[in-house]
């Protein structure tokens, strides 16, 4: 009878700690990235020295331990571009202050006053380094400060898509402009006049700047410097010479690297016309024009895309990939140790981790502005509670059950 009252009090205890991993698991259906746990029961041993297997009776139940539900939780938007999920295997990888590394699946991001990509705990977010050449380099803290300026960029080409009416008279002009940076970053503004002359489908080009950026343009410099070049057309308003590009010299007094040199694009590789200045018989308008140049920008915002790479974005419209956000596996995901705060870390059961980025290997992607939400069913929580709560009620039973036969056996020496 003695023994029925421990296997009792042995499911008792074990059920009742169930029930706290299902009030934990309801606790967190909030919890971002949340992994519900699974209660396991083992039987007591139940064999001793002078007992049989046949006759072995069992001695309860114990808990066995929880196994955590690594499935994929369902993505919630957020609106906030820092804010990251993963979508498949893999972990964030975040660093505290003493430089002891931490992995999460909880995107919840931003960037912090010194411009460094930070959980809500201030644990600094890792990435890969990308240079100028879009190379990967080596693991650090991802750091987009507010200050950075994107610095301008000279103008080193132009083209212009121009049709010069070919019933234009003698002496007739058109003038269209195109803004161009030096290397201060200062946009110059150039002006082309196209002027006709009394010959065929002949014109003649000056270029003019502004008194205030310099003293004056010429084309083609060195033995053929001149202040203006000419233009001609065929019997099909087809661009026929000059038959190569041109250079343009801007003679600049504004403080900027002085002169300045751009080619205008004419031609392609091989020589031939490119059809961007056309004389055909209608109104003369400039339709495209185009630089490679821009001034300097301020940052303006970030975005990440599913491959991690996080991309400045600056007030001259230039977008700089300045990172890549690292991801990293394990060999077994049961294995790591759980830290809290939605952190994980390594341990000899998890395996050590490889690092990599999204898309590699077993790697998931990334989706901006979205975390992952808690996998926890809450239909199938409440059926493990009855369940368990009717098992602690039965093993109840089983204690009051023995307790009254006890009685009855003490009842029989009355």
């Amino acid at each position: 009878m003695i023994g029925s009252l421990f296997a009792g009090i042995s499911g008792l205890n074990a059920n009742a700690t169930a029930m706290t991993v299902i009030g934990d698991n309801i606790a967190n259906v909030n919890t971002t990235a949340f992994k519900a746990n699974r209660s396991s029961f083992a039987n007591v041993l139940s064999q001793s020295l002078g007992s049989s297997t046949a006759n072995g009776i069992g001695r309860g139940v114990e808990f066995w331990g929880t196994s955590p539900l690594w499935t994929q939780g369902s993505l919630e938007n957020t609106g906030s571009p820092t804010d990251l999920a993963i979508n498949g295997k893999g972990f964030f990888m975040v660093q505290d202050d003493t430089g002891t590394n931490y992995f999460t699946r909880a995107g919840q991001f931003h960037l912090d006053e010194a411009g460094d990509m930070v959980n809500p705990d201030g644990y600094l977010v890792q990435g890969y380094q990308i240079d100028a050449a879009g190379n990967l380099g080596n693991l650090a803290t991802i750091s987009i400060p507010g200050e950075r300026i994107s610095p301008p960029s000279v103008t080193t080409e132009f083209s212009l898509d121009i049709n010069l009416d070919a019933s234009t008279p003698t002496t007739g002009t058109y003038s269209a402009s195109q803004s161009v940076f030096d290397t201060l970053g200062n946009a110059i503004p150039l002006t082309l006049t196209f002027t006709k002359t009394a010959n065929l489908r002949e014109w003649t080009v000056g270029a003019a700047i502004p008194t205030t950026a310099g003293s004056g343009v010429s084309f083609n410099p060195g033995a053929g410097a001149s202040a203006t070049i000419t233009m001609t057309f065929d019997a099909n308003g087809n661009l026929f010479t000059p038959a190569a590009d041109q250079t343009l010299r801007l003679a600049l007094t504004n403080g900027a690297a002085n002169p300045l040199d751009i080619n205008w694009d004419l031609v392609d590789a091989t020589g031939t016309n490119l059809g961007d200045i056309n004389g055909f018989s209608s109104p003369s308008s400039t339709t495209f024009q185009y630089q490679d140049g821009y001034s300097s920008g301020v940052l303006r915002g970030i975005s990440v895309d599913e491959d991690g790479v996080v991309t400045a974005a600056y007030s001259n419209g230039q977008l700089t990939p300045t990172f890549q956000i690292a991801l990293v596996d394990f060999p077994s995901y049961d294995g790591l140790a759980k830290m809290g705060q939605n952190l994980y870390s390594e341990s000899l059961d998890s395996g050590q981790p490889m690092p990599g980025v999204a898309g590699n290997g077993r790697l998931g992607s990334i989706t901006a502005s979205a975390i992952e939400m808690s996998n926890i069913d809450l239909a199938q929580e409440f059926v493990k509670m009855i369940t368990t709560q009717r098992a602690f009620q039965a093993n109840s039973r089983v204690i009051t059950t023995s307790d009254e036969i006890l009685s009855e056996l003490i009842n029989i020496k009355r």
